[in-house]
């Protein structure tokens, strides 16, 4: 935290002191995993309460925008599961793009267990499911239980401390990345419609957009807000789910500064200087410097590490919570077993995702291991492997969504839901008590 000046005013001291602290906490994955938890309690007390029918009409609710004569109406559900969700899906088209250039991910042989591991994780809980519901009325849901929450995830890690290895942490981490490209690819090919071709056109012209702003150098964020609306547009036109465009703009964010690392360091030292040698009272005089000044710092960052920055707190504390308070309150008087398949689908979710994610993901690597082709990181033991896997079982935001695109009946959809919202909680549970009872010591 930086050191604030000791001539300020102690009201300002303390104020300054706070918002630093706020700045800080909004940075902190686990921190958002505890506000997405409380979103989702709060959607499940206000489904069950006496109000339910007000929580219903609140997301059927249209939101309406009108040019003269043409009136587009959008359900407000929609605004947040095609619109915001986009938002969610560029943020982790960004975490990809980083961890493929720099990360866990930049090389095979770092990659190779995340990647066993997640394959497992994704096979064994999506096969789990398949059986259970082969033939049935629930059987276009085999991906629900495949993807792993971040966010839910790391914030239950979080919660353990210094029991836990750091590398447990960067496992669980690139597994989960992983997961969510499993989870973006299966989204694209098996829950999108039909495709159109007249999409393409749109399409193209947005990704050349995003092209040609990056070969001129255009370094605000905002200018791409045209090319990536195109992006959307002709995602949706094209019969892909449209916030699959964020996973795309996402993979083209540039991993590497537009202006050189030694020009940024040189014009922001003469900015400085040019700012300490105006007087205190030349306002005017500084207004290059400070330009200068701005500029030096938006190109020190690579543009992907600048703007998954700066989406992070939008996504962790508005995105994220909103998708769970719109679809996370399933009424549990409105959940009937007895509908054709909604027993088989809340089974094969919560098996899936309780027992299947952990034996695929520690199967999976204890195969890649023994045949030789990666070993367990440093301060990773079969344990962590193990809690990795448990945890591995917290599907909650991608799992959710895929449901939604799996079935349109309302009575499967709601098990599914609560399927999640069960199988999450338990593997959330079985992961604390399991590092409880086999990390302790090791702390």
């Amino acid at each position: 935290m930086p050191t604030l000046p000791p001539h300020l005013p102690r009201l300002r001291i303390l104020a300054d002191r706070a918002f630093l602290a706020i700045d800080r906490i909004l940075h902190v994955e686990a921190v958002g995993g505890v506000v997405l938890l409380c979103a989702a309690i709060a959607a499940l007390a206000w489904a069950n309460s006496p109000w339910a029918s007000y929580y219903d009409a609140l997301w059927h609710a249209s939101l309406t925008l009108g040019l003269g004569d043409a009136v587009l109406r959008i359900p407000l559900h929609a605004v947040v599961n095609d619109g915001l969700m986009t938002v969610f899906f560029l943020v982790v088209g960004m975490e990809i793009r980083r961890e493929m250039h720099e990360g866990s991910l930049a090389d095979l042989r770092s990659a190779t267990l995340p990647l066993a591991a997640a394959i497992g994780g994704v096979l064994v809980p999506a096969a789990i499911f398949g059986a259970l519901n082969h033939g049935g009325p629930g059987q276009d849901g085999w991906a629900v239980p495949m993807a792993t929450d971040i966010a839910f995830a790391v914030g239950v890690l979080a919660l353990l401390g210094r029991i836990v290895p750091a590398n447990v942490r960067i496992f669980l981490l690139a597994l989960a990345i992983l997961d969510d490209v499993v989870a973006v690819l299966v989204i694209a090919l098996f829950y999108s419609g039909g495709l159109q071709p007249e999409g393409l056109a749109l399409l193209a012209l947005g990704i050349g957009g995003v092209f040609l702003l990056q070969a001129i150098g255009v370094g605000r964020a905002w200018v791409y807000v045209v090319p990536g609306a195109a992006v959307w547009g002709g995602m949706l036109w094209l019969g892909v789910h449209p916030t699959l465009a964020g996973v795309l703009l996402g993979l083209l964010t540039p991993v590497d500064a537009f202006a050189p690392r030694g020009v940024v360091l040189d014009t922001a030292d003469g900015a400085l200087r040019a700012v300490t040698g105006v007087g205190t009272h030349a306002g005017s005089g500084v207004g290059d410097p400070v330009r200068r000044l701005r500029w030096a710092q938006r190109e020190l960052l690579p543009p992907v590490v600048r703007v998954q920055a700066a989406l992070h707190p939008w996504v962790a504390y508005g995105v994220m919570p909103i998708f769970a308070f719109a679809n996370a309150g399933v009424a549990f008087g409105g959940v009937d077993l007895a509908h054709a398949g909604a027993s088989t689908v809340l089974a094969g979710v919560v098996i899936g995702l309780v027992v299947g994610k952990p034996v695929g993901i520690v199967a999976a690597s204890w195969i890649a291991v023994r045949l030789g082709w990666c070993r367990l990181p440093d301060g990773v033991t079969w344990r962590g492997v193990t809690l990795v896997g448990l945890l591995g079982g917290i599907g909650f935001t991608m799992s959710i969504f895929i449901a939604m695109l799996a079935f349109d009946d309302a009575g499967l959809l709601a098990a599914a839901k609560l399927g999640v919202l069960l199988a999450s909680a338990i593997a959330a549970c079985l992961g604390l008590a399991w590092a409880l009872l086999t990390m302790r010591r090791r702390a």
